[in-house]
């Protein structure tokens, strides 16, 4: 048998045989190839257009003129997929350990391993660059796909089957309620999607002592993928082994059983450690990252729980339970269904229950996540039950329809969960015209399939009466006439239609409910508009304008987020799981605003952090049409370019400390090593206002990181300007209100949204640009002659005596090694948080690199992983020789005999 016949062909029946299938090639076999072709191939196909009817149906892009960029997806994931585009066709500044755009330097590979890894990801390449949108659909279209195939594939290598119910309930897992509600919005959780089903076929593999080279590496693929879902599907696919190690019953030894849990371990070990040198950058990347604040997990309410198995419900506070009412319908038979084996019954039972029980339990709900509880989202593990319950659902029907007695119980159970699900906050106008119109196709289906069954039975006696007298007639026969065609056997039509009926109350329930969670949440949680003429505007003059290693360009804000990812530029957005503490902090010290409790710093459109910085160039956009979800946005771009100190400086090697308490004007002060601010020292607050002294002509700048209104200058001619201040979650940044008058007295207008907004100790700075003008000459003056950058390194030359510290204007986050001269690189210092190399005087040049934390370590792990698969692989090929010559040996001692 070739081995592409083989791996097909292995054993697929709930436990037949511990090892690889001997049979030859024959109808059976071939009976079993159409379902292990069919069943996958279908599944991905039905999944695709599902959910590109639901997308259409909802007006979503690409199928209509509205936004699908909700809360992450558009400020976070769309443009990573954009950088990724730009990193693989050679268009950054940057290469896979550091990103120079986003954050002031931020290390890439961590992100990459977070966001980028899956290889479905490298689609986005074959998209133009304004197409980034349409790529991230196919993208996540692609993988949800992949998803139901997989699922429909280990259904019929689980036991066989009608292959189109497989396909049907492979569909079910792909577009449950997990993917619709969040896991087509999180495109890199798909992958934990996709790997659920593989990890349990590599379970099915280790149980029966089969591929131990392909194992490690699909546990590998997984994890590389991504590692946090993988990590989820990895105990999901524990669960699975575990009940079929202890159902089996075909040769289902102690010692065999003790051997499939091993083989299992050796698996996903040596998976493990192939993605090391990934994981490893992201676990020491999420150890250094900006901590959000603790969350205490609160169980949903049971009511709200039970409303979530049924169609056209969303929510974050509540796990996406739906599989569709059909699939549920047949999970919910096995316990009652007595063709189905005690013992499958009991295991797979109880694997459901108690994995719907772990959902709601704290320290089960921790195991799930890690040890530690997740903001937002709390039930990210729930498609593992999705794929449980749809295992459940397979082998209660693959042998026949459920006998009546199951039917009904399943539907009493059905009743009760809709009955007692009818006033959870949870439920949508849809869900119970949707509910009923399934369960009664649902219904249907069943009643044909069991007037099927019936029919057959009789059929089979009467065949069975008739064909003693058929054989006699085919001897009496033979030899009068030649040979002919065999007899086709009749189309089993209520069988076909019963499917029909399943597939289209599975279909369009889903459908109906991808369409709802969209508009739902569309109308619940942020978005951002579509990318268009605006971006396209932005990226065209970030281009022009790029000077980059000699300053920074900073698009200043484009919708979306993430500006800079997705038009160029080297600003101080960025927005990552992995975002240092120490970029948070600093830039937060500094007077940066952000969002996401910290890890989404923005831009800060203040002179002083420019020269910092060293942003030369600056953007700044007006919309000139108001956004909208269903338009592409449209805005003036207008740039200016002033003088700033180049990207390496050098600082008196002393300076003062930050002190708790000092605002951010005193820290830029610090940071930049001069006075420009005048600070009042009698700044008053009488109810809504804000009075104070300064240098007549100064610039006035109020810092109220936790403020939520509007402020204003006192005058005529003056306008409002907002500041959203929602602490933890967002800091607003500081800004500027206007020039002092020639009086010197500043008043200042509030307009809280709220009463009680606490303002800094000291909320005002006057900005003197003569000061500043001066800091910039004498920085540019004593600054690096010359600057040159590479993917993840910079290079600085310096003027001949520079004493002091040399301070490259990034963040200081772990991985940055300096060296002066020809010094043996070592651990860059911090200077006020960012970058710093001590000078003696001797040292001409300045050179700094980048690694991310933990890539030694994880490829050390890596190659010794990989020692250990091809001494697995050394190993099987010794045993298969001795398996292909122990009969041999056995004939020829028959001969010798």
């Amino acid at each position: 048998m070739p081995p592409a016949a083989e791996t097909v062909l292995d054993e697929v029946d709930g436990g037949e045989g511990a090892g690889p299938s001997r049979r030859r090639p024959g109808l059976r076999s071939r009976g079993r190839l159409v379902p292990a072709v069919a069943a996958p191939l279908s599944a991905a196909l039905f999944t695709g257009v599902l959910l590109g009817l639901a997308t259409a149906l909802s007006r979503t892009y690409p199928f209509g003129p509205v936004t699908r960029n909700i809360v992450d997806l558009g400020q976070q994931y769309l443009p990573y997929h954009a950088y990724w585009r730009a990193l693989l066709l050679g268009e950054t500044h940057g290469d896979a350990f550091l990103n120079w755009n986003s954050g002031f330097g931020s290390n890439f590979l961590g992100d990459i391993g977070t966001y980028l890894s899956s290889p479905f990801d490298l689609l986005v390449v074959a998209f133009p660059a304004d197409r980034i949108e349409l790529a991230l659909y196919v993208v996540t279209a692609a993988k949800i796909s992949a998803a139901g195939g997989a699922a429909a594939l280990l259904l019929v290598r689980l036991r066989p089957g009608p292959w189109p119910v497989a396909a049907a309930l492979g569909t079910a897992y792909a577009l449950s309620g997990w993917t619709l509600n969040h896991g087509a919005t999180v495109p890199m959780w798909l992958d934990g999607l996709l790997a659920f089903p593989l990890l349990c076929l590599v379970a099915e593999w280790a149980r029966t002592g089969r591929r131990p080279l392909l194992g490690p590496v699909v546990v590998a693929l997984a994890w590389i993928s991504n590692f946090y879902t993988a990590y989820m599907a990895t105990l999901g696919a524990a669960v699975f082994l575990a009940v079929r190690l202890l159902t089996a019953e075909e040769g289902a030894t102690a010692r065999r059983r003790i051997a499939g849990a091993l083989h299992a371990a050796r698996s996903v070990l040596i998976g493990i450690g192939l993605a090391a040198p990934l994981v490893v950058v992201v676990f020491l990347g999420t150890k250094g990252a900006d901590p959000t604040p603790v969350t205490t997990f609160a169980p949903a309410a049971p009511t709200d729980f039970l409303a979530r198995f049924l169609p056209a419900t969303a929510g974050v506070t509540s796990p996406a339970l739906f599989i569709g009412t059909p699939a549920l319908a047949l999970a919910l038979t096995l316990p009652f269904n007595r063709a189905v084996a005690p013992r499958v019954r009991a295991g797979w039972t109880a694997a459901v229950v108690l994995v719907t029980l772990s959902l709601q339990w704290e320290p089960t709900h921790l195991l799930w996540h890690a040890g530690a509880s997740p903001n937002g989202n709390p039930y990210r593990q729930t498609f593992v039950l999705s794929g449980l319950l749809l295992i459940a659902a397979w082998l209660s029907v693959a042998r026949g329809v459920p006998r009546p007695a199951a039917l009904l119980a399943s539907g009493a159970l059905l009743g009760a969960l809709a009955w007692s699900a009818r006033g959870s906050v949870e439920i949508d106008d849809w869900t119970f015209p949707a509910f009923l119109a399934a369960a009664a196709l649902t219904l249907a289906a069943a009643l044909l399939a069991g007037q099927d069954v019936r029919r057959r039975a009789a059929d089979a006696d009467r065949n069975a009466a008739d064909a003693d007298r058929n054989a006699a007639d085919a001897r009496r026969n033979a030899g009068r006439a030649g040979p002919g065609l065999p007899a086709l056997p009749a189309l089993p039509l209520l069988s076909v239609l019963a499917v029909v009926l399943f597939v289209a109350a599975q279909a369009g329930e889903t459908v109906v409910t991808g369409k709802r969670i969209e508009e739902q949440q569309r109308s619940e949680v942020a978005w951002s508009p579509r990318t268009g003429p605006w971006h396209a505007s932005a990226a065209r003059e970030v281009a022009r304008a790029d000077a980059w290693p000699r300053h920074r360009t900073d698009p200043g804000e484009v919708p979306g987020g993430n500006d800079v990812l997705l038009v160029g530029g080297q600003g101080a957005d960025y927005y990552s799981s992995l975002t240092a503490e120490v970029t948070s902090s600093t830039l937060t010290s500094l007077g940066f605003g952000h969002y996401a409790k910290g890890r989404h710093p923005v831009t800060l459109d203040n002179p002083v952090t420019d020269v910092l910085f060293s942003i030369g160039t600056r953007m700044r956009s007006e919309p000139t049409e108001p956004v909208r979800q269903d338009a592409r946005p449209r805005a003036e771009v207008t740039v200016a370019t002033t003088p700033v100190p180049p990207l390496v400086t050098v600082r008196p090697r002393a300076a003062r400390a930050p002190r708790p308490g000092d605002s951010a004007f005193v820290r830029q002060e610090l940071l930049l090593g001069s006075s420009v601010y005048e600070l009042p020292r009698d700044t008053r607050r009488t109810g809504r206002a804000l009075t104070a002294r300064c240098p007549a002509g100064s610039e006035v700048w109020l810092w109220a990181p936790a403020y939520k209104g509007s402020a204003r200058l006192s005058g005529e001619g003056t306008s409002a300007v907002d500041f959203d201040g929602r602490p933890p979650a967002v800091t607003a940044p500081m800004r500027a209100l206007g020039t002092v008058p020639a009086s010197g007295e500043v008043s200042i207008d509030l307009l809280p949204d709220k009463a009680g907004t606490k303002l800094p100790r000291q909320p005002v700075g006057c900005l003197v640009r003569a000061r500043l003008d001066a800091a910039v000459r004498q920085l540019t003056a004593t600054g690096a002659t010359r600057v040159s950058a590479g993917g993840h390194s910079v290079t600085a030359e310096l003027p001949p005596g520079s004493t002091g510290v040399a301070v490259l204007a990034a963040p200081r986050i772990s991985g940055w090694q300096c060296a002066a001269g020809d010094a043996e690189p070592a651990p860059a210092r911090a200077y006020q948080g960012l970058v710093a190399v001590p000078l003696d005087g001797r040292a001409s040049t300045v050179s700094c690199s980048f690694r991310p934390p933990g890539l030694r370590l994880g490829g050390a792990v890596g190659v010794a992983a990989l020692l250990a698969l091809a001494a697995t692989a050394g190993f099987h090929r010794r045993r298969q020789e001795f398996t292909r010559s122990a009969p041999a040996d056995r004939s020829a001692g028959k001969v010798d005999g």
